[in-house]
């Protein structure tokens, strides 16, 4: 038996004015110090009183967010008692939002105890909304949540099938400011959700469509969005495949590229966007070198996206270059070591990146399931920005 479970998801021009039609007494949004100066919350407060809905914001949710940010949120939830909670920013405001909610809907419970398998009944209290504000992270279509423990510095990746917002609203005004560094990191976590997703072994016919969907979307309108943030068509575009590829890895998980990354961000808090592009291309080559099932998923995807024809060897090697090729001309770190991480330092810490990365739920989501060896050498070849020969 499987699940697909999707939003209900507004986007296009003027999406926002879909909140006056928003049944609710209030909000709460959760969001960033950023997002409030640039304006951008401004906007949906403005939709919120057309709707005759109180707002409060919660503003002071910050890169990665920890569990106390969590705890704070919720409790302005407790004492505003909304009916509506609304993650409005990146990835980080919207899993915090999301964490926030179930906190608030679920007397007692502490965000590092949220549980998959657990039914909560949150919609008996309130509902859950995203308003993403850059494209790539997917957490506004995903049950997906990942927060910092800043006492074991780890990166802390759960969620629950009620953390999938109940609507989702993709507005491109909302992503028109994003600046060429956000527009790349955040463009080449979208591409890893969908090439990631696509290949592992929960993969379904239903997430199929969007994960290689939002690959080719990537590929064609990243660099576009990159090179000109007013080009609006390749800004909609990039929005659209974001959410696509969250919709994908909801139902298809992640891979090991997120392993490394979230291992990697909790000890060296290397943004989560920038690490999964650098992990990605390795990872690829661990998986392609040693998995035909998984090497003739990335040809699929080569010769949809007219990269390459012919074996499926020759289509996933095109495919990789591909990859690499993109986050090159985005000027993205191609190697751990492009991030000023001093080599003794990373070495010293590789017993902790080993044990945070096997740990993850994603390192046994792929058709090869590396071992602790395979990751510590996946860790010094993707320091060095060597090709996986293993």
């Amino acid at each position: 038996m499987y699940f697909y479970t999707s939003p209900f998801i507004v986007f296009g021009d003027d999406a926002l004015v879909h909140l006056r039609t928003t049944l609710g007494k209030r909000a709460l949004i959760v969001t960033d110090k950023n997002i409030v100066k640039l304006g951008l919350a401004d906007l949906v407060c403005k939709e919120l009183k057309e709707a005759n809905i109180e707002y409060k914001i919660f503003d002071n949710v910050e890169p990665d967010p920890s569990l106390d940010t969590v705890r704070k949120a919720a409790k302005m939830a407790e004492g505003f008692n909304p009916d509506w909670i609304i993650g409005l920013g990146g990835g980080s405001c919207l899993d915090a939002a999301k964490a926030a909610f179930l906190v608030y809907c679920v007397p007692g419970l502490e965000p590092d105890c949220i549980n998959p398998s657990e039914t909560y009944n949150t919609r008996l209290k309130a509902k859950l909304m995203g308003i993403p504000t850059t494209s790539g992270t997917g957490a506004e279509a995903t049950f997906a949540v990942v927060l910092t423990d800043v006492e074991y510095q780890r990166k802390l990746a759960t969620g629950n099938m009620e953390a999938i917002p109940d609507l989702v609203i993709l507005d491109p005004l909302m992503v028109k400011g994003m600046p060429p560094a956000i527009t790349a990191q955040t463009g080449m976590d979208a591409l890893t959700h969908a090439i990631e997703g696509y290949c592992t072994t929960y993969r379904t016919r239903f997430t199929d469509g969007p994960g290689i969907m939002a690959i080719r979307s990537v590929f064609e309108f990243l660099p576009r969005s990159y090179k000109d943030g007013s080009d609006m068509e390749a800004r909609q575009e990039m929005q659209w495949a974001a959410t696509q590829a969250g919709l994908c890895m909801n139902g298809g998980n992640a891979g090991v590229a997120h392993s490394l990354a979230h291992s990697l961000g909790g000890i060296f808090h290397t943004p989560h966007g920038i690490a999964v592009g650098l992990f990605l291309p390795y990872t690829m080559e661990y998986q392609a070198n040693s998995s035909e099932e998984t090497k003739a998923r990335y040809a699929e995807i080569a010769r949809f996206c007219a990269i390459a024809n012919g074996p499926d060897d020759k289509c996933a090697k095109a495919l990789i270059a591909k990859v690499r090729e993109l986050a090159k001309s985005l000027k993205q770190m191609m190697s751990v070591k492009d991030l000023g991480i001093d080599r003794a330092k990373y070495m010293a810490s590789m017993e902790g990146l080993v044990e945070r990365a096997v740990s993850e739920s994603m390192t046994t989501a792929v058709h090869r399931i590396p071992n602790e060896a395979d990751i510590e050498k996946l860790f010094v070849y993707s320091y060095d920005g060597k090709s996986v020969d293993f």
